[in-house]
């Protein structure tokens, strides 16, 4: 009786011990998400994220209607969730990015993009591309069409930034 007192008891200090020790290890090596889906608040508080980069004026490489391009007047602020950099050459799955555009002339343009990953937009780095509202929920069309998506603007999004593959598809950071 007193052997299987003392095996059991052992078996409780070796789970306790097991337990207390792998509590204690560093969470250094948390694993990135598979897949990131954006919803309605995902974008809430964009303005206070950190700024990745800011341009002012025209640019050609923008042509005549992406970020008001061909504007002399216009600021564009790309801001970045967490102020996210690449790891090993690419954004980690989750990463968000905003850009604002405006002019003293009332232009204000919020464009997002979201590393989706899972596959989801393998043609442009996993990407998935957005229209904003002031106040960061996504954007609808005059047909109640939700903004969103790997061929936004008919594509224009993912074609523009493929110029950037070799960072990411990120031009300003």
């Amino acid at each position: 009786m007193k052997k299987f007192y003392y095996t059991a008891l052992c078996a409780v200090a070796f789970i306790g011990v097991t337990t207390l020790i792998s509590s204690c290890k560093s969470d250094s090596t948390t694993p990135t998400p598979q897949e990131f889906i954006a919803d309605n608040t995902t974008f809430s508080s964009f303005a206070g994220w950190a700024v990745g980069g800011t341009f002012h004026g025209a640019n050609p490489s923008l042509g005549g209607m992406a970020h008001g391009g061909n504007d002399t007047s216009v600021t564009r602020v790309v801001h970045f969730k967490d102020d996210q950099n690449r790891v090993n050459g690419k954004f980690p799955t989750g990463t968000l990015v905003v850009k604002q555009s405006t002019s003293p002339a009332g232009m204000n343009e919020i464009t997002a993009m979201v590393k989706r990953g899972n596959n989801f937009n393998p043609n442009a780095g996993d990407w998935e591309f957005f229209m904003l509202t002031p106040t960061g929920t996504i954007a609808t069309d005059a047909n109640g069409g939700v903004m969103r998506g790997a061929n936004l603007m008919d594509g224009m999004c993912a074609g523009c930034h493929k110029g950037a593959s070799a960072k990411d598809y990120i031009f300003s950071k």
